[in-house]
């Protein structure tokens, strides 16, 4: 039962530890976030499109009125300030908006009024009405041959599967196309309009501007290559203060002797470090080591980035028994710790605290003497020199 309850405890604090490490993740801007406008401003640098100036614009006005005839003259009519929405969504985050993007922002503002909000909504009625006629004409198109085969063989109009005759057929295709290249034509001429705008010619010139896009193109760059080390830094001061509150219980508790509590915390000091352990794997695979080890495998050997995970393979064991070796020697080591004990007059085995006159512990009975090798008096165990004679004890 007892296993049962702590396992059920290590899973409830790991469930809360990763939410948590996922929030403060959050906290700062992501690149996308810091340089909203960078993929639309990217999108129009590369297209090459005749309509790319329309389509960009078309973006830009964010109405979503469905017929014309519902245009506002007073201004009345609801629409999205983008430089609010950049501010908004900002807000409780850390990080600040590209200026370059607030200024774009600024201009495509001035493009979403109401007067082009009806002229898009003109240009989207009309262009569902060209759809309909060519799709008319597909259909009478699909029957010409058969209404002109009933004509040729003398077959009654009432008589034919036929909808139209085939005068009637070639006179509805010339009417349907002479309206659709109306259509088009006023569709052509408000597309125009929209694009030989001040406020147009404004937001297609600060897009044009190689300068400033490079200029955000470096900033948003940058931004993706240390965003994930700001997030581990996030994610590390999270778990800071429970690895340390872990670790000041569990000294206080040894020093105390309160040995349920000693191992609680020892416990929750290694369910912490999990999450830390794999925050840290994480890391290697997409931080700015990650980028360095790909900068240096790619110049050395091409496209074989493949062979990363062999670095890794070989990297993560040795980074790990160093760690290792590391805690053995300067943690764990037995002497600093035996030595650190005695000066606090505790047990050189169980740290708990005796007088200074004791030889066996009477918490867990342990000798704390050993025979000096040189002049065969008692000395403290563990410790490299003899107290009465100061001859090295190393063996």
């Amino acid at each position: 039962m007892s296993l049962i309850v702590i396992l059920l405890v290590d899973l409830f604090i790991l469930t809360n530890v990763f939410t948590g490490l996922d929030d403060i993740s959050r906290w700062h801007l992501n690149p996308t976030q810091s340089h909203p406008c960078y993929s639309e401003w990217n999108s129009y640098q590369t297209k090459t499109t005749n309509r790319t100036d329309y389509d960009v614009i078309r973006e830009a006005i964010s109405s979503k009125t469905k017929d014309v005839d519902s245009y506002d003259p007073s201004g009345s009519s609801p629409r999205v300030d983008l430089s609010q929405k950049y501010k908004e969504d900002v807000k409780n985050k850390l990080g600040t908006i590209s200026n370059v993007c607030f200024e774009y922002a600024g201009i495509r503002d001035k493009i979403n009024t109401s007067e082009n909000q009806a002229s898009v909504a003109s240009i989207d009625r009309q262009q569902a009405d060209i759809g309909k006629l060519e799709s008319a004409n597909e259909t009478i198109k699909s029957q010409y041959d058969s209404s002109l085969l009933d004509k040729i063989a003398g077959q009654k109009r009432d008589r034919s599967i036929n909808q139209v005759g085939a005068e009637k057929a070639k006179q509805t295709l010339e009417q349907n196309n002479a309206k659709i290249i109306t259509l088009k034509q006023k569709n052509t001429a408000l597309e125009n309009s929209l694009i030989a705008k001040q406020e147009s010619n404004a937001f297609i010139s600060l897009l044009k501007d190689s300068n400033k896009f490079n200029l955000l193109k470096s900033s948003y760059d940058r931004a993706s290559f240390w965003y994930p080390s700001i997030q581990f830094g996030f994610q590390f001061v999270f778990l800071l203060p429970l690895l340390l509150g872990a670790l000041v219980v569990n000294n206080f508790a040894q020093r105390r002797g309160y040995g349920l509590i000693a191992l609680i915390s020892w416990h929750l000091l290694v369910i912490f470090l999990i999450p830390l352990l794999f925050k840290v794997l994480e890391f290697l695979q997409i931080g700015v080591i990650f980028n360095l080890i790909s900068s240096i495998v790619y110049k050395l050997f091409g496209s074989l980035l493949f062979l990363i995970s062999y670095i890794y393979i070989f990297l993560v064991p040795l980074v790990g028994f160093g760690l290792i070796k590391v805690f053995q020697e300067f943690v764990f080591n037995s002497k600093i710790q035996t030595a650190n004990r005695v000066q606090k007059s505790q047990c050189v085995n169980c740290a708990r605290k005796i007088r200074s006159s004791d030889i066996y512990c009477p918490h867990c009975s342990y000798y704390q003497l050993s025979e000096c090798q040189n002049c065969h008096h008692l000395t403290y165990k563990n410790l490299p020199y003899c107290n009465q004679c100061g001859h090295s004890q190393q063996q």
